[in-house]
């Protein structure tokens, strides 16, 4: 269990972080800030607390891997990593530049620190499902996590996915859904209901969780469950109620900045919320 100084850090790294997500997508007019800042504190505490990773040698073998399989979520996974030190944070302002490194969507031949190109929704788990069997034939002990996003599981090849994990026990499998219950289009339950999560996840033969997304008491316990031996044959997802927009009030709970820029005005006011 993480210490309250721990705690203390990953909220303020969680804050930076935020920061760093309004600063880029700003930057470039272009990004999605709702689910960015949705998935910031989870971001921070794999990247600042759970991972097994090096910065210094991004294909260390035995690292832990992290897919963003909701790839729009990009500007949360780039900022962990340009503040792990994976690559300059003067770099975040090439957001969706052309030429720059880091696309508006995770590319694993052009970001270093990424592990899979994502993008198009549905897919991140069973890439994570192909990652673990290759760590399984290579005798490699390290964990694989990916983040969904809630309307994503809307995609039959998710449910697909799921039953592959249970079948081939894939225990160091954890799926976390960023719980935010908007997407582009509106509320997740109006554009295709995906409720009963937990039991859907139970019945596809998954250890799950539900927890407050953005509460790192409950979110360090829940993504480092993965470690014990008691789910050493199941994969387990980790359900985290998330606010689509968090951090910054005027964002919070609105579909309408699934993927919207904020402007100048917007900018400077959520800074002065975060702190600055």
């Amino acid at each position: 269990m993480a210490k309250m100084e721990d705690i203390s850090r990953l909220k303020e790294t969680a804050r930076l972080m935020r920061i760093n997500i309004l600063t880029m997508i700003h930057n470039a007019s272009s990004g999605h800030t709702g689910g960015s800042l949705s998935a910031a504190d989870i971001m921070t505490a794999l990247y600042f607390h759970v991972l097994n990773h090096n910065p210094d040698d991004p294909n260390w073998p035995e690292r832990d891997r992290f897919v963003l399989s909701k790839g729009h979520g990009a500007p949360a996974l780039y900022s962990a990593l340009a503040m792990c030190g994976y690559f300059n944070l003067k770099e975040l302002m090439t957001l969706r530049k052309l030429n720059s490194s880091l696309q508006g969507h995770p590319d694993v031949r052009k970001t270093k620190g990424v592990n899979a190109t994502s993008g198009s929704l549905g897919q991140g788990l069973s890439v994570a499902n192909g990652i673990a069997m290759g760590l399984r034939l290579e005798g490699i002990k390290s964990n694989v996590y990916v983040m969904l996003g809630d309307g994503e599981l809307q995609e039959g090849q998710i449910w697909e996915a799921a039953m592959t994990a249970a079948h081939y026990k894939l225990g160091k499998v954890m799926a976390i859904v960023d719980n935010n219950g908007l997407q582009i289009d509106g509320a997740v339950k109006d554009v295709m209901g995906i409720e009963p999560l937990y039991d859907k996840w139970k019945a596809f033969g998954w250890n799950v969780q539900v927890i407050d997304g953005h509460n790192f008491e409950e979110i360090i316990p829940a993504l480092e469950s993965v470690k014990s031996r008691n789910v050493a044959d199941t994969p387990s997802v980790v359900i985290a109620k998330t606010i689509k927009g968090k951090g910054v009030s005027f964002f919070e709970g609105l579909a309408k900045y699934h993927g919207v820029a904020p402007t100048d005005e917007e900018f400077k006011k959520a800074l002065k919320e975060l702190g600055v």
